[in-house]
């Protein structure tokens, strides 16, 4: 089993997460981990944070000479933006600069019923952890999963599927797809639906409005048997969609056809069953189920679609109220994103990585990668021979 909590404030001096469970022996470099996270920085229509913060992991623990020792794998990543913010977020006792408390919350955001939740006066004191700078860590965290998946040939992949009602082609080939969105300003293979996108973000920009959209996540070369349909918790479906519904903005989540599934016939939904003597597998032409029968995954390609809302702070503020005078107001702006849907791709992929991740402890155990990898060819030969 894996495990990993993460801690930090957007405006702090760093993000830190200790991870728990991976086996010792897996090869894992800070440069594994930095490719993503600067992914995660990139895309068009991203705002001045990013200009400011140039995200690097460095490892406190857990790790030496480039593999995991087995135990705990501390991650640190500093936040640039902390000298300018040591005297409005110290841990020291004292007080904040009236000026930058914050008493009107925005919109959309959890700015209001966190401080309901938490008896907050200082909105600060919310928002700082519901930020989704949170996400650099969890990309890191992902990133630690990713080089496990891959010792098993398993790749993690996304691209943008939709931006602001501009939609690209079906896909065909995911791994072609990501190879073609990683050159693309808004991570799109469709190059045409790609500048349309764009300018519907200059548009939004113009209009001091934000977008939303949908990307989409392919985990390759599953193997077949991760999760369970024995309880309700450990449907792996289950787990993955709340993995992605756990990423700030995140409003929807299909899997496969999803929810076209509930506008077509049975006949048209599920995907006929094979054997190849050959490969001496069963195999499936169509993919319709996205990877996953009884939340258990099939060995075909997992596809899962996640639709994110218009980033919530907004150059033209919607109405609101300050929690102390209780007078109406238009909501503040803090430094703020246009659109983030190529971003979150970067992240889904993190996130389901890491579920997939664990699966894969769960089903094949071992201290160490050797025996693990031992556990996982015996169960692909049994396979082969069911």
């Amino acid at each position: 089993m894996l495990r990993y909590l993460n801690a930090g404030e957007s405006h702090g001096p760093c993000l830190i997460a200790v991870l728990e469970g991976m086996p010792a022996g897996l090869p894992l470099t800070a440069d594994m981990i930095n490719v993503d996270l600067a992914r995660r920085q990139g895309g068009y229509g991203r705002g001045g944070r990013m200009r400011i913060e140039q995200d690097c992991v460095e490892f406190l623990c857990g790790v030496r000479k480039g593999r995991t020792l087995g135990s705990p794998i501390g991650l640190m990543i500093r936040n640039k933006d902390w000298e300018n913010w040591k005297e409005i977020m110290a841990p020291d006792p004292g007080p904040t600069p009236i000026q930058r408390v914050v008493t009107r919350p925005r919109p959309g955001h959890a700015d209001l019923v966190g401080a309901i939740k938490y008896g907050h006066r200082d909105i600060r004191n919310v928002l700082e952890k519901a930020s989704a700078r949170e996400t650099a860590m969890r990309v890191a965290v992902g990133a630690v999963a990713k080089a496990l998946l891959a010792q098993f040939h398993m790749r993690v992949v996304s691209y943008t599927k939709e931006i602001g009602g501009v939609a690209a082609a079906e896909v065909t080939d995911p791994l072609q797809a990501y190879e073609q969105a990683e050159s693309s300003p808004v991570r799109c293979p469709d190059p045409v639906a790609g500048e349309k996108m764009i300018e519907r973000i200059r548009f939004a920009k113009h209009q001091g409005d934000s977008l939303g959209g949908v990307f989409e996540v392919v985990v390759t070369n599953p193997p077949i048997g991760l999760g369970s349909y024995a309880q309700w918790d450990r449907r792996l479906s289950a787990r993955l969609a709340m993995a992605a519904m756990s990423i700030q903005a995140m409003k929807g989540v299909e899997i496969g056809l999803g929810f076209e599934s509930a506008r077509k016939l049975g006949s048209e939904v599920h995907d006929d069953i094979y054997y190849n003597p050959d490969q001496g597998m069963f195999v499936r032409k169509t993919n319709r189920a996205g990877g996953l029968e009884g939340g258990i995954t099939n060995g075909q390609p997992i596809v899962i679609r996640v639709a994110m809302k218009p980033i919530a702070t907004l150059y033209r503020p919607k109405h609101s109220v300050d929690i102390q005078t209780k007078e109406p107001f238009e909501a503040t702006v803090e430094r703020s994103d246009i659109c983030t849907v190529p971003a979150a791709g970067v992240v889904g992929e993190a996130v389901i990585a890491y579920e997939l991740a664990n699966a894969m402890m769960e089903k094949f155990g071992g201290d160490h990668l050797d025996e693990m990898k031992r556990n996982y060819d015996a169960y692909q030969a049994y396979v082969r021979a069911f």
